[in-house]
């Protein structure tokens, strides 16, 4: 039941985007303030809270105040919503009608947009639907619009991100041009320098975070107070992976390169790489913080360290192959050796270096053999082992197939047993109290005690092991079949992998002298799943 004017109390729900500050005033907060709170006034609705999400697109409904007031909606302190038009609700025009057809209604909420005339209570609604499309049509065509005056903006190499990179800053005269960042500029300097002369990342980076320079996102936020750190950074310190990122990026030449995303959908927030032939690259922009020839060398020498892994390659022990020490994931890298795949290293050395643990590296192609060798050796059989593990998957599928059917019937059948007994027991008393001769007594009895012995004797049988039936070469050699997939192994695939193993923890390797020479020596342990404890296996090369 619906409450009566008196006991509304209203959520004055506000949004302004940049878009729709073209409008001009009209749409303004301070507009449609005025405008919510001089119709609940005059309708003598009262006002629980305002909710204004200032800057925010209508195609997201996921901002901070419009989700403030769905939780005073479901706490009950929320029963009607006041929005200036359907499109402050939003411009999506799926989700506006799920707000507006189901959810306010489910909640008991009513909803008025006072410039579309639209009020959940009056039996005139049918335009809201339409009046949603509409605004997700706009919505798309202005979306549109951006992004084409973006790429025009691009192309004539003005600088269109939210924040100037690393080592600039946004010109105040000119929000689109760079400028350098003397600070920040600096650092820039100092690490194309410190490449150049062949200083690596990893020490680069430790030379950096002892110094307790700011990496470039805490630098930013200390420049920025608005913003929050831990939105843009967890640890806060420098990386050989950030650094890299820094001295390939042309921006320093005094290039402008963008367009290296795009977004899948005006409605998403999900963007995609594009190939660097796609960007947009517009040369001599802003202030070069290093020079070509410095660039160029720093490229060379970053190219020849870098090892690159074969084409087409694809980690099956993705997930499965663990660090021994910090059990973080190992991850695929480039080699050197010759028609070698990859190697496998420890995910946080790849990402922090030493400081976060040890390389753990290990050849992919071994680790292959060793698990491919470890599954033959765990699973291996002989010709009987086979035959009899083949007839006990199949007894115990058997089974497994008639289980359910035998609960159900046991469960009648003990059912029509109790029921049998509570009959028998009633014909003695009938008898005694004379309601039944003595005749119909031992033909009733008899008829009953018969299907009383033919229950007890069904159920004996269900209870009884299973004698399998049908063709049992056929269904032998169906399940033999199935020891063979595991049992002869020439090729591991992710599903086997899973299917087997819960994890595999690669241990760092060291070398030894011997009498054959120096080898590296590696610890390989297997945890399967069907074995209590895990199997070592030791790797030397």
């Amino acid at each position: 039941m619906r409450p009566n004017r008196g006991t509304y109390r209203a959520g004055l729900y506000m949004r302004l985007s940049k878009d729709d500050e073209r409008e001009g005033e009209s749409s303004s907060i301070t507009n449609q303030r005025k405008m919510l709170r001089a119709y609940a006034q005059e309708h003598g609705f009262t006002v629980y809270d305002e909710y204004i999400d200032d800057g925010w697109s209508g195609t997201s409904f996921d901002r901070p105040s419009f989700k403030r007031m769905i939780g005073d909606i479901e706490a009950g302190q929320v029963n009607l919503v006041l929005t200036k038009d359907l499109s402050r609700l939003g411009r999506d025009y799926i989700t506006a009608g799920q707000y507006t057809e189901i959810y306010f209604p489910s909640k008991g909420v009513r909803y008025i947009a006072i410039n579309d005339g639209y009020d959940s209570d009056s039996p005139y609604t049918d335009i809201a639907p339409f009046k949603n499309v509409i605004n997700e049509m706009y919505a798309r065509d202005t979306s549109k619009k951006i992004r084409s005056a973006f790429a025009t903006k691009m192309r004539e190499g003005s600088y269109i991100g939210n924040f100037a990179p690393y080592g600039y800053q946004k010109d105040r005269e000119n929000k689109n041009h760079l400028l350098p960042d003397p600070q920040a500029a600096d650092v820039v300097k100092r690490l194309f320098r410190m490449a150049a002369e062949g200083t690596g990342l990893t020490e680069m980076a430790r030379i950096l975070n002892g110094e307790k320079v700011p990496t470039p996102a805490v630098y930013r936020c200390l420049n920025r107070p608005d913003l929050n750190v831990e939105h843009y950074t967890k640890r806060r310190e420098w990386t050989p992976a950030g650094i890299s990122k820094i001295l390939r990026n042309v921006t320093y030449l005094g290039h402008t390169a963008q367009g290296k995303t795009t977004k899948v959908s005006f409605k998403s927030k999900l963007s995609l790489s594009n190939p660097r032939e796609d960007w947009i690259v517009v040369e001599n922009t802003h202030e070069p913080l290093v020079d070509e020839e410095t660039f160029a060398v720093v490229q060379r020498i970053m190219h020849s360290r870098t090892c690159h892994k074969t084409k087409g390659f694809h980690n099956i022990f993705s997930g499965l192959a663990k660090c021994a020490d910090c059990g973080r994931n190992m991850s695929a890298v480039g080699t050197r050796k010759k028609d070698a795949l990859a190697n496998l290293v420890c995910g946080g050395y790849k990402l922090y270096g030493t400081k976060e643990c040890s390389n753990h590296a290990i050849d992919y192609g071994i680790l292959y053999q060793i698990v491919l060798e470890a599954i033959r050796a765990e699973v291996s059989l002989t010709e009987q082992e086979r035959r009899e593990l083949a007839e006990e998957l199949r007894r115990t599928a058997l089974e497994r197939s008639v289980q359910a059917d035998r609960k159900e019937e046991t469960a009648t059948l003990r059912r029509r047993e109790r029921e049998l007994d509570g009959i028998i027991e009633k014909l003695y008393d009938d008898h005694l109290n004379g309601l039944l001769s003595g005749e119909r007594l031992h033909k009733l009895l008899a008829k009953y005690e018969a299907e009383a012995k033919a229950v007890q004797k069904r159920l004996e049988a269900i209870e009884r092991p299973a004698v399998p039936e049908g063709d049992a070469a056929q269904s032998d050699e169906r399940f033999y079949a199935l020891v063979r997939e595991y049992t002869d192994l020439e090729t591991l695939t992710p599903e086997l992998l899973y299917k087997l193993i819960e994890k595999i923890e690669v241990s760092q390797g060291s070398f030894q002298k011997t009498k054959e020479g120096r080898v590296k020596v590696q610890t390989v342990k297997i945890h399967f799943r069907f074995l209590t404890q895990g199997r070592e296996y030791l790797y030397t090369a």
